[in-house]
């Protein structure tokens, strides 16, 4: 499976903007996925009742990007729904099908726990042979709730993690594709944001062994996952099996 991301430098509040680069950076691309930064349509922004979809922009731009390119499209977007706001990741099919994630961890630092609700539930994808887990950036802290029972192939993490904690954030992504015998995948976004936080290029896909497997392109980080060289790899280091057993309560 290819997956392509796009280190995007969100222009602040400005969906139709950002759609416009989006088209304009894949108009000549091909893949098996394509990625998008946390909050892409927007920037990591608490006016949420400012910059949430209501009538659902951001996913409706996905569909007709995952029509068009005939691709699964995943990225997040703040989305107001029955009062309430989420940072919801959204995977979105050729055939439109849509699956959706709950950012789970909120980032307090930056109060975000006191303006969007936490989701509830664990999401995993089935695409193209792959089980994938979907996790938006904090939750890269948390390595419980990503643990792997054995139960997905691949993690996707989109972010906006600023430069003054990249060495965090690069050094945890390494970290959950060892612990975890899985690909991950984690995309950053670019640039400087409506807060004045700047976001160097900090994309990469790491393997199971935690070795690095992703190319950069310009703005595109590129990566071709071969799940069955996972399962041999996973046959041979079978580390999975000695994982403690445990519960999540949410």
């Amino acid at each position: 499976m290819k997956i392509t991301g796009l280190n995007l430098d969100i222009i602040w509040k400005n969906k139709s903007a950002n759609f416009e680069e989006i088209e304009k950076e894949l108009q000549n691309q091909e893949a098996d996925l394509f990625l998008l930064p946390e909050m892409f349509s927007t920037g990591f922004c608490m006016d949420a009742a400012e910059i949430s979809d209501r009538n659902q922009e951001s996913l409706e731009f996905l569909k007709k990007m995952a029509k068009e390119k005939n691709a699964a499209f995943c990225g997040s977007a703040p989305v107001e729904e029955e009062g309430s706001f989420y940072n919801r990741m959204y995977f979105v099919q050729p055939d439109s099908q849509v699956d959706f994630y709950d950012k789970r961890h909120l980032f307090s630092f930056s109060r975000e726990d006191k303006v969007y609700t936490p989701g509830r539930e664990r999401v995993i994808v089935n695409y193209k042979g792959f089980r994938i887990l979907l996790q938006v950036c904090y939750d890269l802290r948390f390595p419980v709730f990503a643990r792997n029972n054995d139960d997905y192939d691949a993690i996707l993490y989109v972010a906006n993690w600023p430069e003054k904690r990249v060495g965090a954030w690069e050094h945890l992504l390494k970290a959950r594709a060892i612990e975890n015998l899985s690909f991950v995948f984690g995309l950053n976004r670019i640039g400087t944001d409506g807060n004045n936080l700047f976001y160097q290029d900090s994309s990469h896909c790491f393997s199971a062994d935690g070795s690095e497997i992703s190319e950069k392109n310009g703005n595109l980080v590129i990566a071709d996952l071969d799940v069955e060289q996972l399962k041999d790899f996973r046959k041979h280091f079978q580390f999975l099996n000695d994982r403690d057993a445990f519960s999540i309560q949410l």
